[in-house]
């Protein structure tokens, strides 16, 4: 799997997990699912950045963003 697509989706579920978490401790109970996907979101960014070369900077995710959207849409 190309490591822009593995980037893109580990920030994705990364930012789903946050809302997880909030409500996860708002609620009074542990919060395992959330913690599971901040897991599997760090982990296929690390991947990602491990796998290509140079690695990324922080300029370079939205063209990352974009470039994976488009290709979807093609």
């Amino acid at each position: 799997m190309d490591s822009d697509v593995v980037l893109v989706l580990g920030i994705i579920i990364g930012a789903l997990s946050i809302p997880a978490v909030i409500s996860a401790f708002s609620d009074s109970r542990p919060p395992r699912a959330a913690i599971i996907a901040v897991v599997v979101s760090g982990g296929l960014i690390l991947g990602a950045i491990v796998t290509k070369p140079g690695g990324y900077s922080a300029g370079q995710i939205p063209e990352v963003f974009t470039r994976v959207i488009a290709g979807i849409f093609r």
